[in-house]
């Protein structure tokens, strides 16, 4: 119809525009099958090295039963246990009061004029608010963090080691400990072929650890803590794979995870001293992964931070070894993982590498304000005299008791089971008991693809609904089998 005709042209522009046009069409007027850009083959292939065990296969499998109950499924058990992962409040911890007031004073302010919330608490609000873009936990913060958090932080370690200096420019708020650890290693990791940046870290580790470097394409370093030993450290054992690692790769950096994640063992001093001074020998740049530094449950033990250690081994170490130290609002007796705060402290990096650190972290903007404003609050908690002094103390002994209750407990149990052997659980919030498994089960492991440890979780899971990370996602000794339990 000639009335339809000015459409046409009109029909036809919009086709173009869309890209339709200018596609070759098929016979049947279809256009021929495209290929997707991103897919196994042409993908980052760091990314396909990546591993991440707390929440593998075992974890995945653990979310299909859940699901399986929930629609009537019979099973020998009526529900998953998750002792997979640090999650406290998962696991039926409750928040400590004073955290959640502030945190609620700063998320709606209209409850500062509430007479249900103590002074002190709506002093600390006012304090964070006034520190916000707009008076608003809403608004984006400076890449480096909140400046009164990053003042507090810098009082709180100076607290913590005994009158030592710290200095607000050299903390870096992050979301959580482990985006300080990766953010570190971006950093660190440099070189190809025989010059590829090589990273020591402790086997058993966490496997953020595995996965950033996995990513990064940066060298693994496995130096095996003794299990014979409660998990300690032999620095004749780093000496070993600094030793072999220098003959295809830079070793740059040696982790240090202490608490042990997921060993449980706590360094002495001796053996801190004793790593400063191979770190410094050697050249090496130190990470102190220190975020269960509050979990220490064993008689005799003591939370000594690198940064105390180190200053107070005098200037030949304490003016020359650099030094990363984290800590996380996540772990501890906050538990508090879901709002992602946590910190870095840098010391004697070249001013140099510091310029390029605070521009690595802009990119990312700022950490969540929600979660610096909650560690904040674990760094400054009720002073002497504040009307919340009372119930504060208390209930942070509280959930140290029980955890500690806890580890004596499962280190207990785990060692009257026939197969099982535990070391004394001394801090931190895991064990990693040893299973001696039959012949047969590992037959069935080797036939089924499986790491035998892979294979024991597995049934554990599908026969009592307990989900546990196996051994081999942390790394261990070639022979022997683990699982890590929280």
């Amino acid at each position: 119809s000639p009335a339809l005709s000015p459409a046409v042209p009109l029909l036809s522009s919009r086709r173009t525009v869309c890209g339709l046009t200018g596609r070759k069409m098929s016979q049947n007027g279809v256009a021929p099958h495209r290929g997707k850009v991103l897919t196994a083959e042409t993908m980052n292939p760091n990314i396909r090295r990546v591993e991440y065990a707390v929440r593998g296969p075992i974890v995945q499998r653990a979310v299909e039963i859940e699901k399986e109950l929930k629609e009537g499924v019979k099973k020998p058990f009526s529900e998953v246990i998750r002792a997979n992962i640090g999650d406290a409040h998962a696991m039926g911890q409750r928040p400590i009061t004073f955290l959640r007031q502030v945190l609620a004073l700063c998320s709606y302010p209209e409850l500062l004029s509430d007479k249900q919330f103590p002074e002190d608490a709506k002093q600390r609000a006012r304090r964070i608010l006034q520190g916000c873009g707009g008076g608003s936990i809403g608004a984006y913060s400076a890449s480096q963090g909140l400046e009164c958090v990053r003042q507090d932080v810098a009082r709180y370690i100076e607290h913590r080691d005994g009158g030592i200096p710290s200095d607000p420019n050299n903390i870096y708020l992050s979301t959580g400990a482990s985006d300080a650890i990766v953010t570190m290693l971006k950093l660190l990791v440099s070189g190809v072929g025989a010059s590829r940046t090589g990273v020591l870290i402790p086997i058993p580790q966490y496997p953020l650890y595995s996965a950033a470097l996995a990513e990064l394409g940066a060298v693994q370093v496995g130096y095996y803590l003794n299990e014979e030993s409660c998990w300690s450290l032999d620095t004749q054992e780093l000496h070993r794979a600094l030793s072999q690692a220098r003959q295809h790769c830079q070793p740059r950096v040696l982790c240090i995870i202490n608490p042990g994640n997921p060993t449980g063992q706590v360094q002495s001093r001796k053996c801190i001293e004793d790593v400063i001074r191979f770190a410094a020998e050697e050249k090496l740049f130190l990470m102190a992964d220190e975020v269960y530094q509050d979990n220490v449950y064993a008689p005799g033990c003591e939370f000594h931070s690198f940064k105390k250690v180190l200053c107070e081994m005098g200037p030949k170490f304490s003016d020359t070894v650099e030094l990363a130290s984290f800590h996380s609002t996540s772990k501890c007796y906050m538990g508090e993982c879901g709002f992602r705060g946590g910190y870095m402290e840098v010391l004697n990096l070249d001013p140099e590498v510091k310029a390029q650190l605070t521009k690595l972290v802009s990119v990312r903007l700022c950490p969540p304000v929600p979660g610096q404003a909650l560690l904040d609050l674990v760094v400054n908690p009720p002073q002497q005299d504040e009307p919340s002094l009372s119930p504060h103390p208390q209930e942070r002994s509280a959930v140290l008791l029980s955890l500690g209750e806890r580890a004596r407990l499962a280190e207990e149990l785990l060692n009257a089971v026939p197969g099982i052997s535990c070391n004394p659980v001394q801090g931190a919030m895991y064990c990693f008991p040893r299973i001696t498994l039959p012949p047969r089960a590992l037959q069935q492991a080797q036939s089924q693809g499986q790491a035998p440890d892979m294979f024991y979780c597995m049934r554990l899971l599908e026969e009592t609904g307990i989900c546990l990370v196996p051994g081999s996602g942390f790394g261990q000794r070639e022979g022997t089998y683990h699982f890590r339990y929280r």
